[in-house]
């Protein structure tokens, strides 16, 4: 019997993987300017939120990717809410998307992501320029979009392979 709780506990946590791997990103923001890659970076928040918004809308919650946000915010010092706008966006474009959709397709969500986080980083820096007079570096952003862009083919394979691992295969 105690083994039959343990493997329902251990379920239970892996369901949460997603969230728990949501609020260790916002709050670890980790760098790589400590390995002296200077322009590598990328946002793992994005790609987690919208492949998740898009493929199992119930998994994370929208309170709870607000919440995330407000945590990055105060981790990485940019005024709070402007994090959890860009997430929650990037939840409605997933949404849209996962609406107007017939058959999934990786190579076409992938595509629409770009195109989600160049809207998405667009409205978020100048809100924060216009508002409170954030200086921007657009090489940094560039090189922030680029490499999301072509990170999320790679997280969203793994993640797939998580989702059928946990969740069992499904047509979505």
């Amino acid at each position: 019997m105690t083994e039959i709780s343990k493997l329902n506990i251990f379920k239970q946590i892996l369901e949460k993987g997603p969230i728990i791997l949501l609020f260790a990103s916002t709050l670890n923001e980790f760098d790589f300017n400590y390995l002296g890659l200077k322009y590598f970076s990328f946002n793992f928040p994005f790609i987690l939120i919208y492949y998740w918004s898009l493929k199992r809308p119930g998994n994370l919650g929208y309170g709870l990717i607000f919440l995330s946000g407000l945590f990055n915010d105060a981790v990485v010092g940019l005024p709070i809410g402007v994090s959890s706008l860009s997430y929650l966006f990037i939840c409605g474009f997933s949404s849209y998307l996962r609406n107007i959709t017939l058959r999934p397709n990786r190579l076409n969500d992938w595509f629409f992501f770009g195109f989600t986080i160049l809207v998405v980083n667009s409205l978020m820096y100048a809100i924060s320029n216009i508002f409170f007079n954030v200086q921007i570096v657009y090489e940094d952003i560039l090189v922030n979009i680029l490499f999301t862009f072509l990170f999320y083919f790679i997280f969203s394979q793994l993640f797939e392979y998580y989702k059928n691992f946990i969740f069992g295969a499904s047509n979505v």
